[in-house]
């Protein structure tokens, strides 16, 4: 339903030394409707092109400070709240790749009343 705002193309940016990046960041939405738990969200995929990253490269920031996905499970005291930007940063030497490549995010939600996980996904050409 709201796959399609889930990246935001405009924020990808490089982390680290610019000379020398140790990885790349973007602003994410949750592709659901209403907030949801951190402990409900079960996997956070993202693949450059077609390649899925590591899952522990990636950190998952609200605004209270990056929890790797496997901290996510257990943070019972945190929210992700519908339309509040999230910021995920992935650990790949040499950060985004220079041209133009398909990022690709996908969100695997627990939803309380859905006897399934709900699958959110989004992909975004971005230049570099």
């Amino acid at each position: 339903m709201f796959d399609k705002y889930i990246i935001d193309p405009a924020s990808v940016a490089n982390t680290g030394p610019a000379d020398a990046p140790t990885g790349f960041s973007f602003t994410t939405k949750l592709g659901y409707y209403r907030g949801l738990g951190l402990s409900m969200v079960e996997d956070l995929k993202v693949s450059i092109d077609g390649e899925a990253l590591p899952r522990e490269a990636v950190l998952f920031d609200e605004g209270q400070g990056p929890l790797t996905l496997d901290q996510m499970e257990e943070a019972f005291d945190r929210r992700w709240a519908f339309g509040a930007p999230a910021t995920i940063t992935v650990a790949l030497e040499g950060g985004f790749p220079k041209g133009e490549h398909k990022l690709t995010l996908q969100q695997r939600l627990r939803i309380s009343y859905m006897p399934f996980p709900s699958f959110n996904n989004d992909e975004k050409v971005i230049s570099f």
